[in-house]
This record gives structure tokens, sequence and C-alpha cells, in this order.
């Protein structure tokens, strides 16, 4: 079985990474070909999670445009449909929620092949998120829905998805965490950032509406200036992000808070290690708030709904929202009062690819 894998941004990375290994164990059966759609192109927030994670070089680089996302899809489309005409594949895989994601799922669907989603079924209920608009178009197009928990199934029968064509096989992504969290352990980021591991707030921030309107991201920052006064906060800061600070003209507000550090985006592994000694993480990431769960790490997010609820049921994950009062609540009932005590979901166990497998030798449906 030739399959195409598509991968386009940094979230991607970590999910395909074991994926391709275990289709690579088995050569007589399956032969993966990776197309990297190149929506994140820089080394921080690509080049480099191919070197940490071990993933070759791909087979085609689309060299998406960086323009907005009409365009992107756009461009991904156009680029993809000669590239899959080439590869003449049996299966086209793609992954999660980011642009590339429905537009490479749309081209294959419309050119006669059969599409595989890995990480089907979440739904966050708000369709003012684009990847809430993601989600939704590929799972109608998907043939094959592999879901990472139960709601996830449960969304997928509420739209009529037929149930054979659903298969949980759990959360790939904690396969890449658990298999280099030992290796993640030897990282040297708490040294360089001047770190005490159980003693700093780790912050990421690129949703577009956390981040695209000044009044929300100056609401978010003065919050961050009272938890700074408690713990050191090393905020990561994403390009998109980045760009919004500048825009706006917090660069002065930035440099009142001595406790407030930025940090330029992290690899892999200086990441997974940043995360799993802080104290408290405070995110707008669908995969920290899986992250979080795994490590046992409280984590606010800065969100008013999640497509990951297990996170929140049965780990370590609290919605906060955008409101400053309500994420400083919150930050300090977390600093100072006894940390929530999650557990790992059902399937959460590193074994993820290898399921993935067995249903893919079990033949592809079509809907």
């Amino acid at each position: 079985m030739r399959i195409v894998v598509v991968a386009g941004a940094r979230p991607n990375f970590m999910k395909v990474a074991p994926v391709l290994a275990e289709l690579r164990r088995y050569p007589e059966s399956f032969e993966p070909l990776l197309v990297h759609t190149g929506q994140h192109y820089d080394y921080q927030m690509s080049d480099v999670f191919f070197s940490e994670l071990g993933v070759p070089a791909p087979d085609r680089y689309l060299q998406a445009t960086t323009a907005g996302q009409v365009e992107q899809t756009a461009d991904i489309m156009r680029k993809f449909a000669p590239a899959l005409a080439e590869l003449a594949p049996d299966l086209v895989l793609v992954v999660g929620d980011v642009t590339s994601t429905p537009a490479c799922a749309l081209v294959a669907a419309k050119m006669g092949v059969p599409v595989a989603h890995l990480e089907a079924g979440l739904r966050s209920g708000d369709r003012t998120m684009p990847e809430e608009l993601n989600r939704i178009v590929t799972d109608a197009l998907a043939d094959l829905l592999l879901t990472p928990s139960p709601d996830a199934d449960a969304n997928l029968r509420a739209e009529n998805v037929p149930e054979r064509c659903i298969h949980r096989i759990g959360n790939v992504m904690i396969d890449t965490l658990l298999r280099f969290r030992p290796r993640a352990a030897s990282s040297d980021i708490l040294e360089r950032l001047g770190a005490t591991a159980g003693g700093y707030a780790v912050v990421t921030l690129h949703r577009p509406s956390n981040v695209d309107n000044a009044a929300t991201l100056g609401g978010i920052l003065r919050a961050f200036d009272q938890i700074q006064r408690e713990v050191p906060i090393f905020f990561v800061v994403h390009p998109r992000t980045r760009g919004r600070l500048q825009e706006f003209g917090f660069d002065p507000l930035l440099g009142r808070m001595p406790g407030l550090h930025l940090v330029e985006p992290l690899g892999y592994l200086d990441m997974l290690r940043l995360q799993e000694q802080a104290r408290l993480v405070l995110t707008d990431s669908g995969g920290v708030q899986e992250e979080t769960t795994v490590l046992g790490v409280p984590c606010l997010t800065l969100r008013d709904n999640t497509e990951r609820p297990i996170t929140i049921t049965e780990g370590t994950n609290v919605l906060v929202g955008s409101r400053p009062e309500s994420i400083v609540r919150h930050a300090l009932a977390a600093l100072h009062g006894r940390p929530r005590r999650g557990r790992c979901p059902e399937l959460w166990d590193g074994r993820s690819a290898e399921r993935l497998v067995e249903v893919l030798r079990g033949g592809i449906c079509r809907r």
C-alpha cells in the first residue's frame, strides 16, 4: 500500500514521526511517502523537528505561500494536485487541523484517492476558530477516521459517520512524547534560560482570538504582569504573536515586567523539557493541553472552549478564558493551592502508531 503522509505545520511533525517509523517497519506491506506542504517553513517552526525526531527528508516539498489562509489553502491545493498525480498513492493520510489538512484532503477526494484523517472527531463547537472548520471539512471528506478519545468517536457518530469508518487508536502525539522524554531529560534548556525546575511558568500563545485583537492581547499581558510577580514566566513566542506584540506597541509594557522572559520558538526536546519541569503552563494550544495532561503539569487554557475535553475530565487542564481577572485567579490558585492531579487517558500509551498500522492492514473502507 503506497501511502502519502501529509505534514505542513509544527503540530503535525510530532504526529507523523511515529507513523512513518511504524509504517517503515513493514516494507513488504507499506510504502510511505512524506509530502511537506511548507505551511511552516523556517528552521525553528519546521526543520528542527525533522532533525530531532528522526523524520527523513520529505519526498515532496510544496513551498506553500505564507499569505493569508485563503491564499495559502488555494496554493497548497494547486501544488498538491500534480504531486498526488505523480505519486499515485493508494491512500492519503492527513493529520490534525492545520490549513494543509483540509486542503490536501479535498484534493485527494476530488482525485478519487481514499483519505485517512489522523486525530479525527475533535470538536470545540466554536466555528469562529479556523481549526474547527478545518476539522469539520476534513472529517466530512475522510474515509478512514482515526480518533484519539471517546468524545471524538461520539462526535463522529452524531455527524452520521458510518461506524465501520471510525477507529479509535489513541493519541499518536503521545507516542512521540513517551519515546523522546528520556532524551529530553538531557536538554540544557533550563540552564540556558536560568530557570529552576519547578519554579517557573511557561506561556505559549498564538490563537487569532487571543493575539489579533489589541484589547484582548493587552488584557492577557496585564494578567501576566501580575503572575510574573509571583513566579518567573518564560513566554515562548510564536512568530505570529511576536508580530502582533510589535504591531500593537506592547514592547514598553513587556519591558516593565522583569519576571517575564520572551523566548524564541524552541525545538521539540527543549520544549518538552521546559514543560515537564514547569510549575504551571498557560497556553491556547491544543497539543500543549495534551502534553501537560500526560506530564502531570497544571495547565490553564486561555480559551472559552476546547476540542480536547478529555484533558479537562481526565487531565490537568482548566479552561480559564482570556479575561485578565480569570487568568490571574486561576493562576494564583494553581501556584498556591493543591495542584490538580489528572490521569493519562486510555490508549495514550505510546502504541497508537501500532494500532494505526493494524487498522490499515484491515483495508480501507470507502464512504
